[in-house]
């Protein structure tokens, strides 16, 4: 997705190789327009499978979760960092380990929202470590329900967290792939060395 990679190089803030800030277009103030574009591209991409759920983690992937939803035509669901006192009904829940807060903490969702029936789509804003991907894939598994993909926006491929889901038979789609970051730089994965890559090459 051209439109965001140029977007990550004019308006990212690269703190580190490991540490990229898009808080003034995706994940605090928040681009509407390019989010619902966002919801689009993945929409075109999984469009063709019988999603009815889609899936993510609050706070981050709400409005690109939505955005597809939106796009799909289904509802979508947050998981919760903390059980609120209101949901005192049976929940599904997974540990999670915060890479960027380095804090560990236990997601859940309602069971009466997910179940045997369900076909799910999980969105989210990065794929870096996987821990908070993997936790949502952990419920969908407890549900009962069908994982079609993963579509993240930005995936830092340098990281382990594709390898984690691929291990596990998950389709993952993202839509700015990260092969490398320093303050002042950012290098994607091009669409070439995709092609050699899902060939083994």
């Amino acid at each position: 997705m051209k439109v965001l990679e140029e977007r990550i190089r004019q308006e990212g803030l690269i703190l580190s190789d490991t540490v990229l800030k898009v808080d003034s277009f995706l994940n605090h103030q928040v681009d509407t327009a390019l989010a619902l574009q966002i919801g689009q591209e993945f929409a075109a991409i999984f469009g063709g499978q019988p999603v009815t759920k889609i899936l993510t983690v609050e706070a981050s992937g709400i409005q690109f979760a939505m955005a597809a939803g939106i796009a799909l035509g289904v509802p979508f669901i947050y998981a919760k960092k903390k059980k609120a006192v209101t949901l005192s009904e049976a929940v599904y829940s997974a540990p999670v380990h915060s890479f960027t807060r380095q804090e560990d903490y236990r997601i859940s969702i309602s069971q009466k929202y997910l179940g045997p029936d369900d076909k799910v789509l999980i969105v989210d804003d990065f794929l870096a470590t996987g821990a908070a991907l993997v936790g949502l894939c952990d419920i969908v598994e407890q549900s009962g329900a069908e994982l079609l993909g993963v579509g993240c926006v930005i995936e830092k491929s340098f990281q382990e967290g594709r390898s984690l889901l691929e291990q596990r038979g998950i389709p993952v789609h993202a839509l700015a792939r990260i092969a490398s970051m320093s303050p002042g730089e950012v290098h994607f994965i091009e669409p070439k060395e995709l092609i050699e890559e899902s060939a083994g090459c």
